[in-house]
């Protein structure tokens, strides 16, 4: 049998600072086959983010990966140096960020950055590359491609930028994207082309991707798995039809009731109570308990796997009931 395309194992990257160690992402554990989607849900602050960049090598000092274990086809990524892991982000492995501001050089036409991006992970002369990057562009719905290469950043809407982001995320079919909320500035009717393209280019082409999002709605109707996290630890898992139609978690069930399309028209929105903590104080046992209903005093302890490997949660009362 040959192994998924992505193994992470018990992952964990701490920050260092003055009032303390922030363990953002404590412990994470997943698999990634080739042409699945796997969401990552949850919070601001919950580590999604961080994790993303922690499977590709982007922390900023004083951010670091603590321990763990990170295989891509095999190959082990966590301590890979810098000038092995630029030969895979880009072109095996590729990042679409939030904010295009974090991928678009404002002084140079997108023309120029689309030819960089190319010509950095192989030979093509620039007339290849000005081609492959307007086929890009065009697949994700820019007119007249060919003509916006000229253009500057600027001449672009902040949606139009974001395409443009993913655009070149596609440039070398990587066979890995990590997407970090690439849709928030699109509208309805862009975003859901560009959902529809993604699913195609995961079915067509293998290219699995992580999709990470806060919008429950994006990742039902994108995803096949999904994992739930909550202050940097994995509270549930599963298909994401499972894991949206029968939550084993409060927290995820507090996520799906606070949708306003659930809601019945009139009725108000419920929300989740309280506030995420600090990361530099984390309560003993399980982090939601806090914020929880259901809450005793055994969830000052470690909570349990519940469930299996299939669809489960890390839970002292899980709730099986339908949202």
């Amino acid at each position: 049998m040959n192994p998924a395309l992505l193994q992470v194992r018990d992952l964990r990257t701490h920050f260092e600072t003055r009032a303390g160690t922030i363990k953002a992402v404590d412990g994470i554990s997943f698999t990634l086959e080739r042409g699945e989607i796997l969401g990552l849900v949850g919070e601001s602050g919950s580590g999604k983010s961080v994790t993303g960049f922690s499977l590709i090598g982007l922390l900023d000092a004083p951010g670091r990966i603590a321990g763990g274990s990170v295989m891509f086809r095999g190959q082990e990524l966590v301590g890979l140096p810098q000038t092995e892991m630029r030969k895979l982000r880009g072109k095996r492995i590729a990042m679409i960020f939030q904010d295009p501001a974090a991928t678009l050089n404002p002084v140079l036409t997108i023309g120029q950055q689309m030819t960089m991006a190319v010509q950095a992970h192989g030979g093509s002369g620039a007339g290849a590359a000005l081609a492959l990057a307007a086929r890009s562009l065009a697949l994700v719905g820019i007119p007249d491609a060919a003509a916006r290469l000229n253009a500057y950043p600027h001449e672009f809407s902040g949606g139009m930028r974001q395409r443009v982001a993913i655009a070149i995320a596609l440039l070398h079919e990587p066979e890995l994207i990590i997407a970090d909320e690439p849709t928030t500035a699109l509208d309805v009717s862009i975003q859901a082309q560009i959902l529809a393209e993604m699913k195609t280019l995961a079915q067509e082409s293998g290219t699995a991707l992580i999709w990470i999002s806060h919008d429950l709605a994006i990742v039902s109707s994108l995803a096949d798995r999904v994992i739930v996290l909550y202050l940097g630890r994995i509270v549930e898992y599963g298909p994401v039809s499972d894991v949206l139609r029968a939550p084993l978690h409060p927290y995820t069930r507090g996520l799906l009731d606070s949708l306003p399309a659930l809601a019945a028209p009139g009725q108000k929105l419920t929300q989740i109570p309280g506030t995420t903590p600090s990361p530099l104080n984390v309560p003993p046992g399980c982090p939601f308990a806090p914020r929880c209903s259901h809450a005793t005093d055994l969830c000052r302890s470690e909570p349990p796997r519940v469930g299996d490997h299939h669809h489960g949660a890390f839970c002292h009362h899980p709730r099986p009931v339908a949202p």
